[in-house]
């Protein structure tokens, strides 16, 4: 089941480490989930791999881009292409649940997607995606903005959590 915002906000109030470090929680808690926003962006420097050990993965090298390059108003122009982003929120999954993103329509309509994986029951941290602008003149993006929707779903039963090399990550 998907909680809805008066679930998640009973949640925030037993519990308010949940999603920390929003902006605006009145704006943020959606009908269907809590939307995250941007803090950081990185460029692609070099090739990651992946193999089923994860003993042989090798991470993407990656740069990271600054916000004022256009006249210091917190704003960057992103050419097509991809992008990691680190969200400004840190999120703490329950054992009991697990949490999907999807980005907002309106980067959809400007041609740029949001790319998550799923938020393990019991991840703690903040949040790595990838932006993805499919637009061939290009996205403007501001920091802090609103870009993808957290959806958390309840699990049947509780889980051990999760236990993997990105958690606590506080990018």
């Amino acid at each position: 089941m998907i909680l809805s915002k008066n679930e998640i906000t009973e949640l925030m109030r037993t519990d308010p480490s949940l999603v920390e470090d929003m902006i605006d929680p009145e704006t943020q808690i959606q009908v269907n989930g809590c939307e995250l926003t941007v803090d950081r962006v990185f460029e692609f420097a070099g090739r990651g791999s992946i193999a089923f050990e994860n003993s042989e993965r090798v991470l993407a090298e990656c740069t990271e881009l600054s916000f004022d390059e256009d006249g210091g108003d917190g704003w960057i122009d992103l050419p097509a292409g991809s992008y990691k982003i680190v969200s400004g929120e840190i999120v703490h999954i329950p054992k009991d649940m697990i949490a999907i993103a999807r980005p907002r329509s309106s980067l959809l309509r400007c041609g740029a997607s949001v790319e998550t994986a799923v938020w393990d029951a019991g991840y703690e941290g903040r949040s790595e995606c990838l932006l993805i602008v499919f637009n061939k003149h290009g996205f403007r993006l501001k920091k802090g903005a609103r870009v993808l929707q957290l959806l958390f779903l309840r699990l049947e039963s509780g889980t051990e959590g999760y236990r993997g090399a990105y958690q606590g990550y506080l990018g």
